[in-house]
């Protein structure tokens, strides 16, 4: 049996739908897509009444962090997937920082595995940069692409060597692969935990410099000029990126950009009475870094909204605020901090829906992202309105570690992944 998904305002950037029709799912596949209340193929169908919600493609996470293997105690192919699917993605890309990293084609094909047998969503592997994420010799991308990974990235392990990174862009290029660039110079940021400014001076934390990230962005656009590899920026926090991310696609760098909901909505103010659960690596930054990430993000200059969501067992986080893991848990409320963006806004609707559908699957060549007929039956039916309030006791994530908990929340998503609904 069918699914006719019927009376939703449907957004589909990536086709430039914006309107009130009705979507027919048949065997995983989009269909049939109609103005509501013209008739449509004959036949049974299931009825998704969508009436007064938003219909997009299902929303697109290219930066999770799924801890499998190696680290199944803070979190799993599995609960990862349901707190996507809980928090309204129907597609997933799993970071390699994992135990052992995956460096080569018998980690990806792990992962594959298991997703393919638990996962309630899509996950797409992201591979390793360098062999052992050590930053020492590149990793075979021809055999890491062939067993399924969909960019490259040593996210959580800067690539300290520009002769190493120029070599991987070239080679990723060969593959036709993204490189996806956590930039930071290691030397710089040594033993920070905060960012360097007011907050780490009254608080007594070392800092990390705005420098530290933004020399390596400026460094890796040039070898992106250099190599016309496709490089994609992680976690954007500050001014000084964002202006020369923008300087270097008017250039015509192939360059593209991430931020995550946590750097767009805290600043350094949330870590001054020393909670844990907002230390992140790069750090919450000012408010300035706050309004140009926005600016960015209006401008087009940030394609992509991503979560960057790192889970940790409460012993990770639980200790004194040097000692402590950098990470937030954030898939879950990912859509409604993004939503907020609407309300201030900073965006209209359909420009969030394709940072988070459209955007994302482009940045790394996923066939995903839209609702045009005959492609994948990945939907997700937005409430922007439902109000409701964070809390970690019930998140599907194993990490409950979330500067968010107990905050009020408005908007959240159900998720259809190859035409059947996810019920979590």
């Amino acid at each position: 049996m069918g699914l006719l998904i019927r009376g939703g305002r449907v957004i589909d950037p990536g086709c430039g739908l914006d309107g009130k029709f009705d979507i027919l799912i048949e065997d995983g596949k989009i269909v049939e897509i109609i103005p509501h209340g013209k008739s449509h193929k004959s036949g049974k169908h299931q009825i998704y009444e969508a009436k007064g919600k938003v219909v997009t493609p299902g929303l697109i996470d290219i930066h999770v962090h799924l801890r499998e293997p190696g680290h199944e105690y803070k979190e799993t192919i599995k609960s990862g997937s349901e707190a996507a699917a809980r928090g309204g993605f129907s597609t997933i890309c799993c970071m390699p920082n994992t135990i052992p990293p995956n460096d080569c084609a018998a980690v990806t094909e792990l992962i594959l595995r298991k997703a393919s047998a638990e996962a309630k969503v899509n996950v797409f592997p992201i591979g390793a940069i360098s062999k052992g994420l050590e930053g020492k010799a590149i990793a075979e991308y021809g055999d890491l692409k062939e067993a399924g990974v969909v960019a490259i990235s040593d996210d959580g392990h800067p690539v300290a060597s520009a002769q190493l990174m120029r070599r991987a862009m070239e080679y990723a290029r060969a593959f036709g692969l993204t490189v996806i660039d956590h930039c930071e110079d290691p030397l710089l940021s040594a033993g920070g935990v905060v960012n360097e400014g007011l907050i780490s001076t009254l608080t007594g934390l070392k800092g990390i410099p705005a420098a530290a990230e933004e020399s390596i962005v400026a460094r890796d656009i040039l070898l992106a000029e250099l190599t016309a590899a496709r490089l994609h920026i992680a976690h954007v926090s500050t001014a000084g990126s964002v202006r020369m991310i923008r300087e270097a696609k008017a250039r015509g760098v192939p360059v593209t950009a991430e931020v995550t909901p946590n750097h767009f909505t805290l600043t350094e103010e949330s870590v001054k009475n020393y909670d844990t659960n907002a230390k992140i690596n790069p750090p919450l930054r000012t408010k300035a870094d706050v309004e140009a990430l926005k600016e960015g993000l209006a401008d087009g200059t940030i394609e992509v909204i991503a979560s960057d969501h790192a889970p940790h067992s409460p012993a990770e986080k639980e200790l004194e605020f040097d000692m402590a893991a950098f990470g937030i848990s954030g898939i879950e409320v990912s859509l409604p901090l993004s939503l907020n963006l609407v309300r201030d806004k900073v965006l209209s609707l359909k420009d969030l829906v394709a940072k988070m559908t459209i955007g994302p699957a482009r940045v790394i060549g996923l066939r995903k992202g839209t609702l045009t007929v005959g492609s994948d039956a990945d939907v997700s039916i937005l409430d922007i309105d439902r109000e409701w309030t964070a809390d970690v006791r019930v998140f599907r994530s194993k990490g409950k570690n979330s500067p968010f908990n107990g905050s009020p929340m408005k908007g959240s998503a159900e998720v259809i992944v190859g035409g059947k609904p996810v019920k979590i």
